[in-house]
């Protein structure tokens, strides 16, 4: 029997290890629990937030919660070395680029564990953001990098890495963002909150904003609020406010226009039916980003950089800054591209966690 821990910490990590986990239902030769560190404390990820992923209540919760990069991390490798000294995995899944990423690696190679990195090489060569340092201290030391695009593959070659230990699988967000479209029914929708916006709206356009480097600085976030303020005066905008957002607006003391709908955060699910029909995505999310390039919607991101540069090249994507005036350029470029007539990168097929249990499989044969 494989023993495996699937790790997750913050939000967007459940959507990529529900691919992951339900394929692993698929083999007796597995046992796959799922960890959650609790870096996301304020979430607190109710029943409800697994249901919307088809995902069982975790087996493990470490209860990181809050503090800075340092005390959370730290929290969580203590906590997950006792849960891995207990478990005696043979193997750790992580993914993504968060602070659980990081501390759950390292904690594993020390107690002779193997480790594997899903969306292991992405780069946006910024060590002003914490991501990207999570992201190459993970790459350091994984056994199993699984990479989404061909860039990942490329800096991991340029890094040193045997390229035998390098598998170009696909991305698991797209495999769980295809299973949820398909969830998506015509009646599901008569019980989302944002139905009746939606159906009022003819175009629009879906913003999500959260980035410290965007929001907790004034002048950046008052330039970028300018900027969605002028667009919301051509189309209106559809903002699902992050908690961390939403405390900079009231301390910043930041008006948005009447035509930016302001909600609560918002399911996966009520979140895909939203921006799948948008005229236009504006985000910092690695996420949508992706997202947005597998369902050929215009995006555009509001970063300086992006480690996700197959989203740009496929057309989809738009680098647009945090200037007023480069947002709005962007904004109307985007808005110029026609939907849905771009190309899906490479292996975005809905099939990424099939190939990387495959892979683990075969290994084990092996041994």
């Amino acid at each position: 029997m494989m023993k495996v821990l699937l790790i997750a910490g913050a939000r967007p990590n459940f959507m990529k290890i529900a691919p992951i986990y339900r394929e692993a239902l698929k083999y007796n030769q597995v046992q796959c629990k799922i960890v959650h560190t609790g870096q996301h404390y304020d979430y607190e990820m109710s029943e409800a937030f697994f249901e919307d992923l088809e995902l069982p209540k975790p087996d493990f919760f470490l209860s990181a919660g809050s503090g800075t990069h340092a005390f959370q991390t730290a929290k969580i490798m203590v906590a997950f070395e006792e849960l891995s000294q207990k478990e005696g995995p043979d193997l750790i899944i992580v993914v993504g680029d968060v602070n659980s990423t990081l501390a759950c690696s390292v904690v594993a190679k020390k107690l002779l564990i193997d480790v594997a990195h899903v969306e292991a090489g992405l780069r946006s060569f910024d060590l002003t953001m914490p991501e990207e340092i999570n992201r190459m201290v993970t790459d350091a030391i994984s056994d199993y990098f699984f990479v989404t695009e061909e860039s990942g593959a490329a800096n991991l070659v340029q890094e040193g890495k045997s390229k035998d230990r390098i598998h170009f699988v696909g991305n698991v967000m797209i495999d769980n963002l295809f299973y949820q479209v398909k969830k998506l029914d015509g009646k599901m929708p008569q019980r989302f909150a944002t139905s009746k916006i939606k159906e009022k709206l003819e175009d629009y356009a879906f913003l999500t904003l959260h980035r410290p480097s965007n929001v907790d600085t004034k002048s950046v976030f008052c330039e970028i609020a300018e900027a969605l303020n002028t667009i919301a005066d051509k189309m209106p905008i559809i903002f699902p406010v992050h908690p961390r957002t939403k405390k900079m607006m009231d301390e910043f003391g930041l008006g948005l226009s009447n035509d930016i709908y302001l909600f609560s955060p918002l399911s996966f699910k009520e979140s895909l039916f939203l921006w799948k029909d948008a005229r236009v995505v504006l985000t910092d999310s690695g996420g949508l980003q992706e997202e947005t390039t597998a369902l050929g919607v215009p995006c555009v991101t509001i970063r300086e950089n992006t480690e996700r540069p197959i989203t740009i090249k496929m057309g989809t994507n738009i680098l647009a800054g945090t200037k007023k005036e480069s947002i709005l350029k962007a904004f109307e470029e985007a808005v110029a591209r026609p939907k849905n007539q771009f190309k899906v990168p490479p292996k975005w097929d809905g099939k990424a966690a099939e190939r990387i249990w495959k892979i683990f499989l075969k290994k084990n044969r092996q041994d």
